[in-house]
This record gives structure tokens, sequence and C-alpha cells, in this order.
């Protein structure tokens, strides 16, 4: 696997006690999934996509963060996974960020 150009993470909100947060709650893991089965879809083999442990911004679940640009999305959906992967596909920017823009 050569170095990807892109990262994409979506809070699974995950937790050291084993409790699952908003994020989870919320439907992280059919973005997730969406965004994993996609990227296979469309041969965008320089994007990876990875589950995190909780991003600590709760209050705004369900949160992914597309590196290296640092943009973090708030209340994402699977229209927010299809508006990065399009833009990342095309070589657009990327969607404005949702959170700490």
């Amino acid at each position: 696997m050569s170095k990807p150009s892109h990262h994409i993470f979506v809070c699974g909100s995950f937790r050291p006690t084993g409790a699952a947060g908003v994020c989870h709650k919320k439907e992280s893991v059919s973005i997730l999934q969406h965004l994993t089965l996609e990227v296979q879809d469309r041969g965008l083999d320089h994007i990876m996509v990875s589950s995190t442990g909780c991003m600590n911004v709760c209050d705004s679940g369900p949160v992914m963060v597309v590196y290296p640009e640092n943009t973090w999305y708030r209340q994402a959906t699977v229209a927010t996974a299809e508006a990065i992967l399009d833009s990342l596909e095309e070589g657009k920017d990327l969607p404005p960020p949702t959170l700490f823009a």
C-alpha cells in the first residue's frame, strides 16, 4: 500500500470505559461503512478511512475529520461523506468545514 494522500476519520465514540458515546448512537458506523465501500467502489486507493475513539466534541456528533487539511465536520451524514469523496475524486477543494471553521 502506498502512502494515502488523504485520511478520513469518523468518530466511533469508543471510550476506555467501554461506553459508546453520541457519535455511535447517531449512526456514525453507517457513515464509516458507506465511506469504506465507496472508497473501494470508486477505486480511490489514495484515500484511507478509519474509525476513532471519542473525539470529545459530542454535542457536534457525528464528527468526521479529513487530513491533511485538518477539516472537521459536525453532524455528519452520508451526504457529507459523499460530498467529501466527490471533492477528493475530482481534485477539488473540500466542502467547507462545519466545525472549528
